[in-house]
């Protein structure tokens, strides 16, 4: 089964349901289905065949589910492009991918017709918002089209997206995303569309990165209404949240601190929210069991995944996050996980630890996460090189990503690779060091970074965030930090800063950190 038969069979479930709600309007799964067909075959009327490539660039919005559903459908290659990209890498994205035909948000419109000369391959540029001289707009092109139902022959292996990461060194790297990447995931995960069964969902992580992609795949295959936001923002969210009496949402864990933390948050209704599901970043367990006590009644899941294997990969369930009744043995095992367990491995999905040749590890041993399954990409597009870097010859991904694995088969991340600091040839986790300061009652956020030290190579630097109104001082977390961590472990410098740098999704950008205050450490 490919992705575009979700919406057919969704359709001709619940037609009259409300597939996507947006802003005050409203869209049925009969109407966006007809949307879908005029789209597609509007696409066939500019040229565009099986395994061409379709981009959007666009905050979140109906056309852009509408676009990728269509190019499903036809059998084209759909391409989400990241709408805070530089003016270089969208030159680069769009010219490796070679997009036909490009879809943008007239916001954009000045950067993409500076780029346009160096993409010959855009043969088609059509505006989102309002029309625009010169270029065709997407109410007209879709209101020219045909409804007629297509028919186009699409097989499970082919590629449905073709996903750029942001990555944190060069240049993006193109995911191809086959049909089965996302279906054999939801297939085995989502209860499909029931008439008797109505559940809403908020979607306001975007639509580039696949947390997005997944989310609303998922919720075209359960039946669901689609809340959909623009872009992230509190009050908005618990706006929507309560307007929409959604019963399911995804955050990131900074998204859900400033949630939490809004002075507004008691004012609204949540009680209808059953299921919240976070990951992409690592969670403070100060932030999920602050969120446990203010949200009763809803089932908290960690869903760890990479664009590289299309859908989540671990989980850690519900079951997980209750500390009702526990031993204090048992509660600490518990507060463990929920610190930086990702969970279990789901049923179609191998993990395994490593050490650097390569060799398995035995519990309880850091090394890096390795993952292999029918979901893991082949190989990045275009890119033999970092292709060859990324899988090894029996079909692992390597996800960069440090880890150890528990007697139960709990992963407990450490770190990503190029994130950890090497101290006296100790290895010292960020992660494990920022669950402290964390801790700390004066701070609001915090990274850690490794900087040269000429006796001991690396040592720690806490960066620093307070919380409004409060005030502490480097000696102070210091000395709080002496006392919680191991003598290698624990920071020998704190820089104070408003904020900390973040990309969309909510992780910390370390490497704009050591840019910025990667000064070795004196003395």
């Amino acid at each position: 089964m490919n992705t575009a038969e979700f919406l057919n069979i969704a359709n001709a479930i619940c037609p009259e349901r409300e597939l996507l709600v947006f802003e005050g309007a409203k869209r049925t799964y009969a109407e966006t289905e007809e949307r879908v067909n005029r789209m597609g075959n509007a696409l066939r009327s500019l040229g565009i065949q099986k395994g061409d490539r379709v981009g959007i660039l666009q905050v979140n919005c109906p056309e852009y589910v509408e676009i990728y559903f269509a190019a499903a459908r036809i059998g084209a290659i759909f391409v989400p492009l990241n709408f805070r990209a530089k003016r270089e890498e969208l030159s680069y994205m769009l010219a490796n991918a070679e997009v036909k035909v490009l879809f943008t948000g007239n916001r954009y419109l000045e950067m993409v017709e500076a780029i346009l000369p160096e993409t010959p391959s855009v043969r088609h540029c059509i505006t989102l918002d309002e029309k625009q001289e010169g270029y065709p707009h997407y109410a007209d092109v879709l209101g020219a089209a045909s409804a007629e139902e297509i028919y186009c022959e699409v097989d499970d292996e082919e590629i449905t997206i073709l996903m750029y990461t942001a990555g944190t060194t060069g240049r993006p790297k193109g995911v191809p995303i086959r049909h089965s990447g996302l279906t054999n995931y939801i297939l085995e995960n989502v209860e499909p569309a029931d008439p008797e069964r109505e559940e809403r969902n908020l979607l306001s992580v975007p639509l580039y990165h696949i947390a997005g992609m997944q989310t609303m795949v998922a919720a075209v295959y359960g039946g669901r209404t689609l809340a959909l936001m623009k872009q992230f923002e509190v009050r908005d969210w618990l706006e929507t949240a309560q307007r929409e009496r959604v019963n399911r949402a995804m955050l990131v864990p900074s998204m859900l601190k400033w949630i939490i933390d809004a002075p507004e948050f008691s004012c609204y209704d949540l009680s209808c929210l059953k299921v919240m599901t976070y990951g992409a970043a690592p969670m403070p367990f100060e932030v999920i069991n602050k969120a446990i006590k203010v949200m009763p009644g809803v089932s908290f899941i960690n869903a760890f995944g990479q664009t590289e294997t299309a859908s989540t990969i671990t989980s850690l369930g519900p079951e997980d996050h209750s500390l009702e009744g526990l031993t204090e043995e048992e509660k600490s095992t518990k507060i463990l996980r929920l610190t930086s367990s990702i969970g279990k491995p789901l049923a179609d999905v191998e993990i395994k630890i490593v050490n650097e040749e390569g060799q398995d590890l035995p519990a309880g041993e850091v090394g890096e996460i390795l993952a292999r399954g029918l979901r893991v990409m082949t190989g990045y597009w275009r890119d033999e090189e970092k292709t060859a870097q990324a899988l090894t010859p029996d079909g692992w991904l390597r996800t960069s990503d440090k880890g150890w694995m528990d007697e139960e088969g709990y992963i407990y991340l450490a770190g990503r690779a190029d994130d950890m600091i090497i101290r006296g040839g100790e290895n010292i986790s960020p992660d494990e060091v920022e669950s402290v300061l964390y801790s700390h009652p004066q701070i609001e956020e915090a990274a850690v970074i490794g900087v040269p030290d000429q006796e001991w190579g690396q040592e720690p630097r806490a960066v620093v965030v307070l919380k409004k109104g409060e005030q502490a001082t480097e000696e102070e977390i210091m000395e709080y930090c002496r006392q919680k961590l191991a003598g290698f472990k624990r920071p020998r410098s704190c820089i104070f800063i408003e904020a900390l740098p973040r990309n969309q999704m909510g992780k910390v950008l370390r490497k704009n950190l050591r840019e910025q205050y990667n000064k070795k450490v004196e003395g």
